[in-house]
């Protein structure tokens, strides 16, 4: 066992002390004075210098973790098996699969071909031993020289496997250039499309590229096709979509019949259809779009007639599936899978001669095959209680089996070929984890909070057994994770890094509050608008449950949540702060009614339907204001420690957030620190390397606070 021990950090200097600048704000008859909105002016040197100073400060009171850091980053690395292959994907004529480098940041995208069209049996690669006729797609490691951040947001090879499209963000921005490679010369076309959303995507013919640009609010709003070795200034314009509620995006189906342009808001959704072999004709709609109604479509050919699957929640809260004709969608509906209260339908899949569904019930993702023709589905079974399962790379529309992707908190990332005709579940690989890793000596379980209002609230754990059983050994330093949006699922899944904590004794959790997917569409209609708070108060409920039930106490308990989970967050931390030692936010949504009241700032008017509109709604704004984080911190609360991570170039959650909420808790005396990436976006770095060394940083820190860091 190791031995732990909460270490002194050294003296250090005095935080930075942003100038207090205030600026009224009214809106519905409420003024609110904000001292530090100047922090937004992101070209201001002296916020610049701000920030940095926020990361010397940071830097300076964590230097007595830089041996702890290195150690978890050498521990994620040393589990890691560096020079590695994916298992390949067939398509076309070729195997696809991707390759990983010791010393190397990024991956490596290759292909070779098959040894004969009857081939759909994986080979079995080596990374030590050359494959045959390999082919280099893109090395990203190449592509990323003289660059501090690189990520790629399209990557496709055309149906005829001659030509290869790739979109390069540079930024962190997501504002992606397209680029196109002749995989035959392999020299680089003229075609080059800057400023694009990610998702760009081949024509079936090869001829056309099709993609999406953003307005000045981030939104996806209009569809683009490009004529390979046409100037882009000739680029058809498809579809733009002028309301700003709506997303906008664009694909094949996988069938190839048609181009399927999809508009989406947080409650409404719609599609329109262009057949594949006429891209330049006039879109039609599938169905048109209503308040609250939210379909996707997919097409198939059964007894000879093309028919579109239609997903949908038109008086079906959990969704159902109808098949309908394709050329009137909106005439007779077939219904396949009718509406059950608890199984949320949500996706279907479609092949030439069957389909696969996926749906959830009681609090996991299952997957089904559906037959055509009787419109049975029949569930594919795995044994664990708690996993995660999906469907993962299948570009083929006739193939004799699936490839399937699975894992759960203590099995590796594994990939399953399911045979079709028998059932069959083909182990190709699982992730392979260095150093001894065997799954027996770790343990997860589901147990369940009670909710202020009696709502049973499920919450994951998992846990190293050689420490003893939670909440019969004693209580012991927990990790708490949570989200609660967008109804996103927070499902069981296994991490290298998390070993670091649980090998160090520390049990790891999720509380899957209201505001998620996990329990169905009710569980995120519970946690949205004018019910936000019910998934502050989940995650704090769930808190008191592990306290009470022995599991941790509230001096060994660490909270930690990203993006909208870092909104949730910011509001536990002044909701119930008593019960945390510590809060890790990363790129929080902290400043939640600021940014909603603008509808000038990247997504506001799209998160409308997510948390209300306080700029024309008083309820909302009244509400909004009761719980967003920076307008409730409070003098006098013993706040845990905090720290906040979050990006310069970020997007989506603008770095101004946490920089304010930082300034203002350190006016109430609170031990806050910000750390900020002055070259990276939403997601954080980019780079194996350099993301290892940035969570390393953060567990390094969580571990200081549980009291569990490493003896020196």
């Amino acid at each position: 066992m190791v031995t732990v021990t909460t270490q002194t950090p050294p003296a250090s200097p005095a935080p930075p002390v942003a100038d207090r600048r205030p600026v009224d704000r009214t809106h519905h008859g409420d003024t609110f004075s904000d001292p530090y909105e100047w922090l937004r002016a992101k070209d201001d040197p002296e916020v610049i210098a701000h920030l940095e100073a926020e990361n010397a400060y940071t830097d300076a009171r964590t230097a007595h973790l830089a041996g702890l850091r290195e150690r978890i980053f050498q521990e994620i690395k040393g589990r890691t098996l560096e020079t590695d292959l994916s298992v390949p994907t067939r398509r076309g004529s070729w195997w696809y699969y991707g390759r990983t480098v010791e010393g190397s940041q990024y991956g490596i995208q290759c292909r070779a071909p098959l040894a004969s069209p009857e081939d759909w049996t994986p080979p079995v690669l080596s990374a030590d031993v050359p494959v045959p006729g390999e082919q280099v797609l893109l090395d990203a490691n190449v592509e990323a020289e003289g660059h501090d951040f690189f990520s790629l947001g399209s990557f496709e090879v055309s149906n005829d496997g001659r030509t290869l499209l790739y979109g390069v963000d540079t930024e962190g921005d997501e504002r992606y250039t397209v680029r196109v490679r002749d995989l035959e010369t392999g020299t680089a076309l003229q075609d080059e499309i800057p400023g694009t959303f990610a998702g760009a995507t081949f024509s079936p013919d090869g001829r056309f590229i099709v993609y999406t640009t953003v307005d000045d609010a981030w939104r996806p709003d209009t569809v683009w096709l490009h004529e390979l070795g046409t100037p882009v200034a000739d680029d058809t314009r498809l579809f733009h979509e002028p309301d700003e509620r709506y997303w906008v995006g664009a694909g094949f189906t996988h069938s190839d019949r048609y181009l399927m342009i999809e508009l989406g808001s947080s409650v409404t959704s719609e599609e329109w259809l262009l057949d594949a072999d006429d891209l330049r004709g006039t879109p039609r709609v599938v169905w048109p779009r209503r308040e609250g109604v939210e379909y996707s479509s997919e097409h198939a050919v059964v007894d000879g007639e093309d028919v579109l699957y239609i997903l949908h929640n038109d008086g079906a809260l959990d969704f159902e599936l109808v098949r309908v004709a394709a050329s009137d969608p909106a005439g007779d509906r077939e219904t396949v899978i009718a509406h059950e209260s608890g199984r949320r339908l949500l996706g279907l899949s479609t092949f030439r001669d069957w389909a696969v569904t996926a749906y959830r019930r009681e609090g996991l993702e299952r997957l089904g095959m559906l037959d055509y023709a009787t419109g049975a589905v029949t569930e594919i079974a795995f044994d664990e209680p708690l996993y995660s399962a999906g469907l993962s790379g299948n570009p083929e529309w006739a193939p004799p089996m699936l490839r399937l992707g699975y894992g759960s908190y203590v099995t590796p990332g594994t990939v399953y070929d399911y045979v079709v005709a028998t059932g069959e579940l083909l182990l190709r690989k699982r992730q392979p984890v260095l150093g001894g890793y065997d799954a027996s000596d770790y343990a997860q379980e589901r147990v369940w909070a009670t909710a202020a209002d009696g709502t049973r609230v499920p919450v994951s754990l998992v846990w190293k057994r050689s420490f003893g059983a939670p909440a019969t050994d004693g209580p012991r330093p927990l990790h708490l994770y949570g989200y609660g949006s967008y109804e996103h699922s927070i499902d069981p899944g296994f991490s290298v890094a998390r070993l670091s904590l649980l090998d160090r004794g520390v049990v790891f959790a999720v509380a899957h509050v209201r505001g998620g997917g996990e329990m169905g569409r009710q569980w995120y209609e519970e946690g949205k608008l004018l019910h936000k708070r019910n998934t502050f108060t989940d995650f704090v409920d769930a808190a008191r449950h592990l306290v009470d039930a022995g599991y941790t106490s509230p001096d060994r308990m660490v909270a930690e949540g990203g993006s909208a989970g870092g909104l949730l967050m910011g509001a536990v931390a002044n909701l119930a702060p008593e019960l945390f030692a510590g809060i890790l936010a990363g790129v929080p949504f902290v400043d939640a009614l600021t940014t909603i009241l603008d509808p000038s700032l990247p997504l506001t008017v799209i998160e409308w339907d997510e948390w209300g509109d306080p700029l024309h709604d008083p309820d909302v704004y009244a509400y909004m204001k009761s719980y967003s984080p920076y307008e409730n911190v409070r003098e006098g609360v013993a706040y845990p420690r905090i720290l906040a991570v979050t990006s310069l170039n970020d997007t989506r959650v603008l770095y101004v957030e946490p920089a304010k909420w930082v300034a203002r808790l350190r006016e109430v005396g609170a031990d806050a620190m910000l750390k900020c990436e002055m070259v990276a976006g939403h997601g954080g770095v980019s780079g194996r390397y350099n993301s290892w060394k940035e969570r390393a940083f953060e567990l390094a820190w969580l571990l200081d606070v549980l009291g569990s860091a490493d003896a020196e």
